[in-house]
């Protein structure tokens, strides 16, 4: 979840730490602002959040290391201390004396009275909220044990976490725990987004996540481009109404390919996805033993186990994979299905088992009009890595898979990325209720449905996987997270795509 304080287009915009670090300071010159008076407002927006985190709280334990993170440790704890609550600083060095804006926090802070304490469990327990200001966005590398044994005391506690700028071991760019990873409950991030705290598991350690430009958002957009941007439905115009004089086949004849033995449940979730985001025709191929399973209840799927060749043309774009399996059948029907989508410049899904058959024949297709939807462990293989390379460095492998491919990429997962080889783009929306058997199979029906009614193949993948969380969402608030299956997507996804005109 994000909250942000700023309206502009900055909210939306995601810039490395590095940029941040080289441009603040320059950015807020050019806003009449000094380091120091930046340090005084991140140290307040800090407060603010634990306000509202706990609004009742009378007991703050402030966590502090030696970067500027501790000096807006060290301003929070003053704004805590000068409302009445009683505070304990604790620092992984308490006897030392830090240098820069951060040393005239900390002298601020002794100077009023504040004690620098080592850290306790028992201080811990007593605390009614923890600031996390131990390690910012500079770190690199895996942190010391000193810092990790109070990380893990961290998280072993119940008492709620707000972290100062990224939690504490967390690679602001990645997402990637650099050996242990503070898990907050809110991250108040400053002047601009960092990248790895809206996906993978930067996105769950993060919690709440709010944005504070600390007033000089403006001038630092202007100084530096943004690495990628998050989108949410509110980016989209939708479909547009329909003309009066338009038939099924204005709307596309979509083609989907897949339905093995056992797995006739897949390919049916796609076929009725497409159908419910207004693809004017779809067609299901499947194997012999799938027929009844995906046409049965709902007939308005042609479904057929024959002629491939003759649905290909017939079709004006594909979505392959869905149940499609790895043995023989699946392998001429992937074959076949490829080349002739190469031969035709036809836009094609590559979805599920499709992609595990491509990442063995790579060399031998060019889709220029393509959309591949891997998972973690699916882009691992396309690209000959492991999965914790792919989820250590999301944005990296997502742009590695569309460029070795050249399709866009849409890496699956918390904070899902979409890359076209020049740009990424982060899905702002998507609950843990999703992850639910069949709903990848969904999202490639609700893509195959866009390319089929004439989206480009780059705005297909963005507004699909959208209108796809969304969807999520909606549901989840709806009806709670638990138990929600693919199936529920249907009518939550035809209601978006026609109210969101």
């Amino acid at each position: 979840m994000l909250d942000t304080q700023l309206t502009s287009s900055l909210s939306y915009k995601l810039f490395r730490a590095d940029q941040v670090r080289e441009n603040e300071k320059t950015a807020a010159a050019n806003s009449n602002c000094d380091m120091f008076t930046l340090m005084q407002r991140a140290g307040d927006a800090v407060f603010k959040q634990c306000l509202e985190l706990i609004p009742n709280s009378d007991v703050y334990l402030v966590l502090v290391g030696q970067g500027n993170n501790a000096g807006d440790g060290y301003i929070a704890a003053m704004n805590a201390k000068l409302a009445g609550k009683q505070v304990d600083l604790c620092a992984i060095e308490p006897e030392r004396i830090l240098e820069g804006d951060a040393g005239i926090a900390q002298k601020r802070w002794l100077d009023s009275g504040g004690e620098i304490k080592h850290f306790s469990t028992e201080l811990l327990d007593r605390a009614d909220v923890v600031i996390d200001g131990l390690l910012g966005t500079g770190i690199n590398s895996y942190i010391r044990n000193e810092f990790a044994d109070v990380i893990d005391a961290i998280n072993s506690s119940s008492t709620p976490v707000v972290s100062v700028d990224v939690p504490s071991g967390l690679d602001a760019n990645t997402g990637q725990s650099l050996g242990r990873c503070v898990q907050a409950d809110i991250t108040v991030t400053f002047v601009g987004i960092k990248p790895g705290l809206v996906t993978g598991a930067g996105k769950q350690s993060c919690g709440k996540l709010v944005y504070a430009d600390l007033g000089i958002g403006n001038a630092f957009q202007s100084l530096a481009k943004p690495s990628a941007t998050m989108l949410n439905i509110d980016h989209f115009k939708g479909m547009g109404p329909r003309d009066v004089h338009s038939h099924k086949g204005t709307y596309g004849r979509l083609l989907c390919i897949g339905g093995n033995r056992g797995t006739a449940g897949a390919i049916r979730l796609a076929g009725e996805a497409a159908l419910r985001s207004g693809a004017g025709m779809v067609r299901v191929y499947t194997h012999e033993s799938s027929i009844i399973q995906v046409s049965a209840g709902r007939p308005e799927l042609m479904v057929s186990d024959s002629h491939l060749e003759d649905a290909l043309q017939w079709a004006s774009c594909v979505v392959i994979g869905p149940g499609l399996g790895l043995d023989a059948w699946s392998e001429s029907t992937f074959a076949t299905t490829l080349k002739h989508c190469q031969a035709t410049n036809k836009p094609i899904v590559i979805d599920a088992d499709a992609l595990n058959l491509l990442c063995k024949q790579s060399t031998a297709f060019t889709l220029s009009q393509s959309i591949l939807t891997p998972h973690a462990g699916e882009a691992a293989r396309l690209l000959g890595v492991s999965v914790d390379d792919v989820e250590s460095d999301r944005f990296n492998y997502a742009r590695q898979c569309s460029q070795r491919y050249h399709s866009v990429c849409v890496l699956k997962g918390a904070g899902t990325l979409i890359d076209n080889e020049k740009k990424t783009w982060v899905c702002r929306h998507g609950n843990p209720g999703m992850a639910t058997a069949g709903s990848g199979d969904v999202l490639s029906g609700i893509l195959g449905a866009l390319l089929a009614q004439g989206v480009e193949t780059d705005i297909a993948a963005k507004y699909g996987v959208v209108l796809h969380a969304k969807a999520g969402d909606d549901i989840a608030q709806q009806h709670g997270q638990r138990g929600m299956i693919a199936s529920d997507f249907f009518d939550a996804v035809r209601s978006l795509i026609n109210h969101n005109q």
